[in-house]
């Protein structure tokens, strides 16, 4: 289990991120359209999974601008931005903000948290998923993880996008 913050409040996982250099977990997540997706829909590609609480949070909401705007300049990687929102919430979010290059998924009918180890076990944002990075190369090996220490904080960019020279 991870221990992490919320404002400085601690905060409980129900486990740890799966370790670089394993294969990633399965994952079964909800598109926009409501359609099911797992990795196979990215073969060949690398991949950033930037994992969040919710959309509709200030630090959320900036690292999937964040990740947008760095998306235009990546050749051969999907940007997977992913949080228990509902598609619709998720869907509104990206057309007022303008959000075309990344993708932006639902764990809200599937173990996905539980899964990865990322499901809040306490504190008000329980059941969610915590915030976190996970690199992956095109064959869905874990390149790069970071378990971002309090809640409230933004991941390190430049270390997810310097994973993807690897």
């Amino acid at each position: 289990m991870a221990s992490i913050t919320l404002k400085g409040n601690p905060v409980n996982t129900l486990g740890n991120l799966p370790a670089v250099g394993e294969n990633a977990p399965a994952l079964n997540l909800v598109r926009n359209d409501l359609s099911e997706v797992n990795l196979s829909a990215w073969d060949g590609k690398k991949k950033i999974l930037s994992i969040f609480p919710s959309v509709d949070t200030g630090t959320c909401a900036t690292s999937v601008r964040t990740f947008n705007k760095n998306a235009s300049e990546l050749e051969g990687v999907a940007v997977l931005n992913i949080s228990a929102d509902l598609p619709f919430a998720q869907s509104r979010f990206c057309g007022a903000e303008g959000i075309d290059k990344v993708e932006v998924l639902s764990a809200f009918r599937s173990s996905f948290a539980k899964d990865w180890g990322l499901e809040m076990t306490d504190g008000p944002l329980k059941g969610l998923c915590s915030r976190a990075i996970i690199v992956l190369d095109e064959n869905n090996k874990i390149l790069h993880t970071e378990q971002v220490g309090d809640i409230v904080d933004e991941p390190n960019y430049g270390a997810a996008l310097s994973a993807l020279k690897k």
